[in-house]
């Protein structure tokens, strides 16, 4: 047979003292003394009692758990933003629920809705590749207290918070980094240009470009997807055109990673013959035995600061007043072997 949870009722008849009394030890009050606690907790304890977590966030207001939206969490990317976030607001006493939209407007819907009813304190979300019509997010404005902060994939809704790094500024350094060191024929694989992070890493290269009285050549500009195949696949695209360029912006890894294994079995030498750089530095862009240059995103910072700006919106809202924030961090680039040729 299960063994039945005690109430605050049993721990108050065993002990003879007040139900309220009870309440206010287990809740800490400052009114009751030490040694009431001590005693009240170690009998809750024994007796099996859970505190009814329900009633407590009905009673505070607060739930003490966020929920974290992200396309997926088996990159290092999205795990190392949630690392963030938990670090920062762990102290505070908040949990984290977690959940994948796998790319889908259909499921982050789903989990918007699910993470409401759960009544979570906030929301931190990527959004999706396939979403577009934010209708469902502008509903959550109009209809809740509930605060929702951006991260790296945003969507410019006023009332909303974000968090981003400057993605332009990023893209400009990747191409300007090869500019410098002597390449003139510098394709771009752009990403899924439905996001706004790749439209920017994107023009940032066009703007290198035409800083340095380069062209922008259109071919030189490939449209890819954010694996390692994709970026197999746009090589295969660049030498059946026979458009051959002499460096490499990839604007993610994964895909970059995919170049240089399709030019190494075309025997095409990195970087002294095409360089290659990609984005997000991933762990390992450094440990492999041509280490690929990236930019870097700075996840766990971007993380630490969602969590800031949430605990800022939670003091904000208790003062009556409530500020939208644009966070922009600074990218970082690491520069390795596949495209140091000077």
């Amino acid at each position: 047979m299960t063994k039945k949870n005690a109430t605050i009722y049993d721990i108050s008849k065993k002990l003879n003292i007040s139900v309220a009394t009870v309440s206010r030890a287990l809740n800490n009050h400052p009114r009751i003394s030490q040694a009431t606690k001590e005693l009240v907790v170690k009998t809750a304890k024994e007796m099996n009692y859970k505190q009814n977590n329900l009633a407590k966030a009905l009673k505070s207001g607060e739930t003490k758990n966020v929920g974290i939206i992200v396309p997926f969490v088996n990159t290092n990317f999205f795990s190392s933003v949630i690392r963030g976030i938990e670090e920062e607001l762990s102290t505070y006493g908040y949990h984290v629920i977690i959940c994948q939209s796998h790319e889908d407007v259909n499921i982050e819907k789903r989990h918007l809705n699910t993470l409401l009813n759960a009544q979570v304190d906030g929301i931190f979300m990527s959004v999706s590749r396939t979403t577009v019509d934010t209708e469902h997010i502008q509903h959550i404005l109009n209809t809740s207290n509930t605060p929702i902060i951006f991260f790296d994939r945003k969507k410019d809704i006023p009332g909303i918070s974000t968090v981003t790094i400057d993605d332009y500024r990023g893209g400009y350094m990747a191409t300007e980094h090869l500019i410098k060191e002597g390449y003139k024929n510098i394709c771009h694989f752009s990403g899924d240009l439905n996001l706004e992070i790749y439209q920017n890493r994107l023009n940032g290269y066009k703007q290198a470009l035409l800083d340095h009285h380069l062209p922008v050549n259109e071919d030189n500009i490939i449209s890819t997807g954010s694996s390692i195949d994709a970026g197999i696949e746009a090589i295969k695209k660049l030498w059946s055109k026979k458009s051959v360029p002499d460096a490499i912006f990839s604007s993610s890894d994964f895909a970059a990673l995919g170049a240089c294994q399709e030019l190494k079995k075309r025997k095409i030498k990195i970087p002294e013959e095409v360089a290659v750089i990609g984005f997000s530095n991933e762990p390992f862009t450094q440990f492999m035995e041509l280490p690929i240059s990236s930019v870097d995103q700075t996840p766990v910072t971007m993380g630490q600061m969602a969590g800031q700006v949430f605990l800022d919106h939670i003091k904000d809202n208790s003062s009556g007043v409530s500020i939208e924030k644009k966070v922009v961090l600074k990218p970082q680039i690491y520069i390795r072997k596949s495209s140091k040729r000077k």
